[in-house]
């Protein structure tokens, strides 16, 4: 009989030499037909100490591994090769490259290399994330080489596919980018969805360009090249080299060095716009010797200005006093740029003006107009509403090239005892804002001087004048007064707090919930320990009894499903809105992937929905005016702490008479949810049905209307809808991040039925929103003959889809807690 102690050494021996053996088979080329399940399985997985986890599909011998990387929390995955600084004790390693950072995937995720030789990556649910689109083309084998090159090899070892040829942030050593690739930073380093709209790296035509987001992109460093043919740069030696023709290969003139006696791993674009060479001890910024820290695009924000050591600073006029035009956007982060006290708006342009900045540069400048005056280039800026700014280069004489960036960046100090560049540089503004002081002291001298060499007749009108001036002023007085008073008078108006009660409930008004289009919100409780939401208004120097009379309409109203106007506070300075406490916040955290708390089930959703419809129905049937919302989105949707939906946000709304049947009103809205009507300015209350069909749509997608972060084909959800309708694919793009609402799949299908009768082009084909809640209590059917064309959503998002974020089209003179 063995001893028992001999049973248990042959027994770990085994099992040394089976996780031997196992991990001798991540060195080999993989086989068709092989399948990889992302989860606890995986023999081979290696865990970090910030909580990253790979689980390595394919291994070399040096220090690359390809397979499903998580960091954090490790609720979603990347496929990716990463690399591992294997001197250590494995607590170093990045990801070089990935092929779905834009589509995360699940624990449950399959890889597949199926036997038609493609790589094709599938989430639990099934979809399909990312493929290498090789099927047919005679692969026989995967394989990750010692440069960390995924490759697709056919039987002759010829490669068929490599990720060398997608890159994404990085680029290896021997990697080559070719004309038209772009390497696209990650949005950090923590979230490596691409940053489409801001940085990117692109080699094209004309040479070397690093690119910061605007329209046009400006250019933060270049390197041009003229005569270029079928190029390439390539990451070689210890440079960034370009091979100006592919009939030179081995002509290579570096365009960025790496530093000697750096050893690095790799170069990568980071999100601040930076490139980094990359060791395991240090690393290495390849462009600040080109630019230095002033230079970068955001190096301080936008329309902020940049002096030595990276101060930080706002714009100010250089007239006498200096007026603020500009305020930081953190006071205690100055780094993050600088906003206007009082935005531009295109429906003023006769208003905008320039203020003059002295002593400072941009990081760049295309030519728009040549050989112009000061005035010309100007004048071209003004009349160009997208304009921020006018920056003329001149020569010898008076006259230069002109650069009007649509886009205002960092902008950069020149240090003292550094002669000024020839630029001129102006920063458009809005002419109210300009101090008055000029005008009043030049009539001042004019009067002086009319005094003293006036007649007694003179005098007398002089007296006169001033005796008219006074009356005005009292009956200002008395006006201001009387709108005070009017406040108390109004029947049905809600409660009216004093200012020290409210600043008493919010602690000082100490914690912020959000800001808004006029104002910001904070939390408080009263003194009956009721929760309350008080939004702060900014810019209304008087309580008009235009304002008045909507408030009231609001105020007096109420209805299970709209946020309910508590109270208010009115005196000279300040205008306080009070609404009632909504602890889950705005439905766009519930439903958005990425930026949502957690996956809601398709029950809540279908209740949220006809919570939704029914306080619409309110307002436009049942109120004693019709109110028609205009600005229905996810961020004015609150939830309470059982997730009852109430609509907020009235500060667009439009009343009008019942035996109104349609009324013409100036363009107000979000971009993305503006029915098509609005291009005619007369609408009715069916232009809050077609937000109704857009907002349905993002609960039904889990995504927004417009987003960057999928593929370019399918930035635009109403695209994708209308494809998926003509291919008879509607269950592929219900919310993909939730098991329920695919079990649910024909449930939504239906409810994709309704959102499209609600988007129709023609609005008199809409239903209205007591027809809408019938369908979604399955008392009558969706209407059959439907167009389902919605182009003319794309012409919309063709004119706003450069916004980044769901701004309304003008400001709203009344806007509730977001």
């Amino acid at each position: 009989m063995r001893a028992p102690w001999m049973c248990s050494f042959f027994f770990g021996f085994f099992l040394i030499f089976s996780s031997i053996s196992a991990e001798s088979n991540y060195f080999s080329p993989a086989k068709l037909s092989s399948t990889w399940t992302n989860n606890e399985s995986f023999i081979r997985s290696i865990n970090f100490r910030d909580g990253s986890r790979i689980r390595v599909i394919l291994n070399n011998e040096k220090k690359f591994r390809c397979g499903f990387f998580c960091n954090g929390t490790c609720t979603s995955y990347l496929f990716a090769i990463v690399v591992i600084n294997m001197t250590t004790t494995r607590d170093s390693l990045a990801v070089i490259w990935s092929a779905n950072r834009d589509n995360l995937v699940r624990e449950g995720a399959i890889l597949n290399f199926t036997a038609t030789g493609e790589l094709m990556l599938q989430d639990v649910d099934g979809n399909i994330v990312w493929t290498t689109n090789t099927t047919g083309k005679s692969v026989a084998s995967m394989n990750l080489t010692e440069d960390g090159n995924l490759g697709l090899l056919n039987v002759h070892n010829l490669t068929v596919w490599q990720s060398f040829d997608h890159p994404t942030d990085c680029l290896l050593p021997g990697q080559k980018l070719f004309q038209g690739q772009k390497l696209i930073p990650s949005v950090s380093s923590t979230n490596w969805t691409p940053q489409v709209d801001l940085y990117s790296l692109q080699f094209n035509e004309k040479g070397l360009f690093f690119y910061v987001g605007s329209n046009p992109p400006q250019v933060y460093y270049g390197h041009t090249v003229n005569g270029l043919d079928e190029g390439y740069l390539e990451l070689r030696g210890r440079s960034l080299c370009l091979v100006i023709s592919s009939s030179r290969p081995n002509y290579c003139p570096s365009v960025i060095d790496i530093p000697p006696a750096f050893p690095f791993e790799y170069i990568k674009l980071l999100p601040d716009g930076h490139l980094k060479a990359f060791g395991w001890e240090t690393d290495n910024d390849l462009l600040l010797g080109h630019l230095g820290g002033c230079s970068y695009p955001l190096a301080c924000g936008r329309n902020a200005i940049c002096s030595a050591d990276q101060q930080c600073s706002c714009p100010i006029s250089s007239t006498s006093p200096a007026t603020d035009y500009f305020r930081a956007v953190n006071d205690r982060q100055p780094n993050k740029g600088c906003s206007q006290v009082t935005p531009l708006t295109c429906n003023a342009t006769q208003n905008h003006t320039f203020i003059e900045l002295n002593n400072v540069t941009y990081f760049t400048f295309t030519s728009d107009m040549e050989d112009v005056d000061i005035e010309t280039c100007k004048q071209a800026c003004l009349n160009n509403c997208s304009c921020k700014a006018a920056l003329i280069k001149y020569g010898s004489n008076s006259s230069g090239d002109c650069y009007l960036p649509s886009e205002l960046f960092t902008i950069t100090s020149l240090d003292a005892g550094v002669l000024p560049q020839n630029v001129l540089f102006f920063i458009k503004v809005l002419n109210s804002s300009i101090p008055q002081s000029h005008g009043r002291s030049s009539n001042r001298k004019i009067l002086v001087a009319t005094i003293l060499g006036s007649t007694i007749g003179s005098l007398m009108l002089l007296i006169m004048v001033v005796g008219f001036t006074r009356f005005i002023l009292q009956k200002k007085n008395m006006n201001s007064e009387s709108e005070e008073e009017y406040l108390d008078q109004v029947s049905g108006m809600p409660t009216r707090f004093s200012y020290d009660e409210l600043k008493t409930a919010t602690e000082n008004f100490s914690k912020k919930l959000g800001e808004g289009g006029f104002g910001s919100v904070f939390e408080g409780t009263l003194k009956d320990g009721s929760k309350i939401a008080v939004k702060c208004l900014q810019g209304l120097v008087h309580v008009k009894k235009s304002f008045l009379a909507e408030v009231e309409s609001i105020g007096s109203i109420h209805h299970v499903n709209l946020v309910r106007l508590r109270g208010f506070c009115a005196r000279k300075s300040q205008q306080l809105l009070v609404y009632e406490f909504m602890s889950n916040g705005s439905l766009d955290q519930w439903i958005y992937y990425g930026d949502r708390k957690q996956v809601l089930p398709w029950i809540s959703r279908k209740k949220i929905i006809l919570d939704i419809a029914k306080g619409l129905t309110y307002l436009h049937e049942d109120c004693r005016q019709k109110i028609i919302h205009l600005d229905i989105k996810p961020q004015n949707i609150l939830l309470d702490a059982d997730f009852n939906a109430k609509v907020s946000d009235f500060g667009l709304s439009k009343l009008i008479d019942r035996d109104q049947s349609q009324v013409m009103t100036t363009m107000r809205g979000t971009p993305g949810y503006l029915a098509p009507e609005w291009l005619s300015s007369i609408i009715t209350e069916k232009v809050d049905v077609y937000s109704f069909g857009i907002l349905l749509l993002e609960i039904l997608c889990g995504r927004k209307i417009v987003d960057r972060s999928q593929p370019e084909e399918s930035w635009h959800l109403l695209r994708v809808f209308q494809r998926c309708w003509e291919q008879e694919t509607l269950l592929n793009i219900v919310d993909r991040y939730s098991e329920d609402m695919q079990e649910h799949g024909t449930e939504v299908m239906e409810m994709m039925k309704l959102a499209s009768w609600c988007l129709q082009t023609d609005f008199t084909k809409r239903p209205s929103m007591s027809t809408v809640i019938k369908v979604l209590e399955g008392v009558i059917s969706v209407e059959l003959d439907l167009d389902y064309n919605f182009s003319y959503q794309r012409m919309q998002e063709t004119t706003y889809g450069h916004e980044k974020s769901s701004q309304p089209v003008l400001p709203p003179s009344l806007s509730a807690p977001r």
